[in-house]
């Protein structure tokens, strides 16, 4: 059986083992959290190389992308070349070619409407699902300064996010991650209030659930929210707080979803085809991936 990891910067508390089925073979998934230790983050890459057949690394990307620039963020870089045998991956690869899909999918399922609002916690972390998001008609309110710099300036527009992004990110990226991104015990912290309204205003909530977690305050009532890597207690505490419609670009392991950095690793284990291979996108939609949705009643629906 093959066998990937994914090394987390994130809270061990969150780390779980599943089984999953990738191109008609089993898998054995893994999530191992360092506790926002990157020394530690190296040690146990380190020591895996070789022994595992694919490595992800969750709680920090390799590259921020903003349409077709990409700029390399050092840390993720750093771990990534850690591993010399075994290939390690960030889920960007994913998040390119199958994200987009779920919105499309979504829109023409009328979950996701044109004119509605949705704040996009980091684009430059999704990019393609943030394009997707305006090309299916909603009104993107990007909050990369907010949730990544704590300055309260909503980007409103792809075309201003692809601007702001050349004068800032090149310096931003060399700030320490933590700064950056909840890390460790900060993904278990109390949500920050200060970003509440731009919650309130927003119709659809979509990025990563750290980000989402980390600043969420108030209630979600009516709201749809596009996500991954929930737990049970996650979902449990979003439907307590009112929202209405939770999908998660990942399918459900036993009780959570994980990244797609551990999507990507069990899909580079078995078929041996990376992001930057011309045949990436054609095995991603072989590999049957599907969205994981749940609403109040009824509780859980596949998409």
């Amino acid at each position: 059986m093959k066998t990937v990891v994914s090394i987390s910067l994130g809270s061990s508390r969150r780390d779980h083992r599943a089984e999953l089925t990738v191109l008609g073979e089993p898998v054995q998934v893994s999530r191992r959290g360092m506790d926002g230790r990157l020394d530690r983050a190296l040690e146990v890459i380190h020591a895996l190389d070789g022994r595992v057949d694919a490595l992800g690394l969750g709680g920090v990307d390799r590259f921020l992308t903003v349409g077709a620039r990409r700029y390399t963020v050092p840390v993720g870089e750093q771990l990534a070349q850690a591993a010399t045998a075994t290939p390690v991956v960030d889920g960007s690869g994913i998040k390119a070619v199958w994200e987009p899909l779920v919105v499309e999918q979504l829109a023409a399922d009328r979950i996701l409407k044109p004119g509605q609002t949705a704040l996009m916690v980091s684009a430059l972390d999704r990019y393609p699902m943030a394009a997707a998001l305006e090309a299916a008609g909603l009104h993107l309110v990007c909050g990369d300064l907010m949730f990544s710099a704590r300055i309260d300036y909503p980007i409103r527009t792809l075309a201003e996010l692809a601007e702001l992004g050349q004068r800032l990110v090149p310096e931003m990226v060399k700030l320490p991650f933590q700064r950056l991104y909840p890390v460790g015990s900060e993904q278990e912290a109390e949500p920050d209030p200060r970003f509440l309204r731009h919650f309130q205003d927003a119709d659809v909530v979509a990025g990563d659930f750290h980000f989402i977690r980390r600043y969420l305050a108030g209630r979600l009532d009516g709201k749809v929210m596009l996500t991954t890597s929930t737990t049970a207690d996650d979902v449990e505490m979003l439907l307590a707080r009112g929202l209405a419609t939770l999908v998660t670009t990942s399918p459900r392991l036993m009780g959570r979803t994980y990244g797609t950095n551990v999507l990507e690793a069990a899909l580079v284990a078995v078929s041996g085809v990376r992001a930057e291979d011309p045949a990436w996108g054609d095995t991603v939609r072989a590999a049957g991936l599907s969205p994981f949705v749940v609403r109040p009643n009824p509780r859980e629906v596949r998409a």
